[in-house]
């Protein structure tokens, strides 16, 4: 994927502008962006329901969104906020990015584990939240490796807010991620990467793997203060291998590194369209103003590598895949979690349970100098 970040200042802008978080600026943004993705993230769960189309499920959640962002920060001219990452719900075994096109029936079933998944930025600063629930919910709670599924993907995602911070490694993140779903008898999903964001840039240099990759050697990113991140945690009942089905991908980014004249009038059209509205984050093909321009002219811009794609995959038939995802700060004072806070945790119960030095690190505040917040775990039984 492309380093490059998109370049949103004219020549004659101070080139010295803060970008991280001693701004309180930059802080600001990504604070607004992330009020804004919880509020979807609730709007879409509560559309989560039996029957619901799946399709209509997504666009009323980029829907959300684009009202959201036109109400703020109106006094500065020319600021670009919107959609970060398009909204998307992924099913059972469905690993991500499920964000299909107009006239898809698919729908959502009681029972269902489904994982939304969105973004929202403001100025470029990026807050990126998924989470999982479980269709119609019970009053009894789940049970079984779904349950193991979701109380794993959860404490791990805990763990790790604690976890980043200054001075420690990635792999002490990707460690802690393996020994709990060890603990839950559960894998982590391989190719998973959550990355450090800067401006306009979803995947910064610094990587923690989801599940450590077998006999590649890889650079162990150091924290550092005033960093942002996301941590995306997933988790599946089986193996943790994907694979791609016959979906087809609807989620693109432009890879700003790539240029190359166009031959097909479709394609030029397209890609003038995405340099204008989308030059930097990904989006979906719904958001395009001409669906069927902009599927003749695709190819051609793959092929060029003109865009990224972000494809649906899949884990075997009959498996759950679980997904938490957060977007933290790097303060002094301490870890800020600015997304999926306040939203209930799926009712599951696990035969399994953490060991009490991983539920130590689960459990510590993540601000120095408050008391810890409280649990947010109290709808999870992991006990018999």
């Amino acid at each position: 994927m492309s380093k490059m970040q998109h370049d949103h200042h004219s020549e004659d802008e101070d080139e010295n502008i803060v970008e991280d978080l001693t701004s309180p600026w930059v802080v600001t943004c990504y604070q607004s962006a992330a009020l804004i993705a919880n509020k979807a993230l609730k709007e879409v769960i509560a559309k989560c329901v039996e029957g619901a189309v799946i399709v209509d499920v997504c666009a009323a959640g980029d829907d959300f969104i684009e009202k959201e962002v036109a109400k703020t920060f109106n006094k500065r001219k020319g600021l670009e906020k919107g959609i970060a990452f398009p909204t998307s719900v992924s099913v059972n075994n469905c690993v991500g990015h499920f964000s299909p096109l107009k006239g898809d029936t698919r729908t959502l079933k009681n029972g269902d584990v489904a994982k939304i998944d969105l973004g929202v930025h403001i100025d470029g600063y990026i807050s990126l939240g998924a989470f999982t629930v479980i269709v119609g919910g019970a009053a009894a709670p789940l049970t079984g490796k779904a349950a193991d599924a979701i109380c794993a993907a959860h404490f791990a995602l805990e763990c790790a807010l604690r976890l980043i911070k200054k001075g420690n490694k990635a792999s002490d993140v990707t460690d802690c991620i393996t020994k709990i779903c060890d603990t839950f008898h559960v894998n982590a999903v391989q190719g998973i990467l959550s990355h450090d964001l800067k401006r306009f840039l979803l995947d910064g240099d610094k990587v923690i793997f989801n599940k450590m990759p077998v006999g590649q050697k890889i650079e162990d990113a150091v924290f550092e203060e005033n960093e942002v991140y996301c941590i995306d945690i997933v988790v599946s009942t089986a193996e943790g291998k994907v694979r791609e089905l016959n979906d087809r991908t609807t989620i693109f980014k432009r890879d700003v590194n790539q240029n190359y004249n166009l031959k097909l009038k479709s394609a030029r059209e397209f890609i003038q369209e995405v340099n204008t509205r989308f030059p930097a984050l990904p989006f979906s093909l719904r958001a395009v103003s001409d669906e069927k321009k902009a599927k003749l002219g695709l190819s051609e811009c793959l092929t060029h590598q003109m865009l990224n794609a972000f494809p649906v995959l899949y884990e075997k038939d009959g498996e759950f895949v679980v997904q938490f995802k957060t977007t933290v700060l790097l303060l002094p004072s301490g870890n800020q979690k600015l997304t999926c806070t306040d939203i209930p945790l799926p009712h599951v119960n696990s035969a399994y349970s953490l060991d009490e030095v991983t539920k130590e690190i689960a459990t510590r505040p993540l601000k120095r100098e408050k008391k810890a917040a409280a649990k947010t775990s109290n709808a999870m039984d992991t006990t018999n």
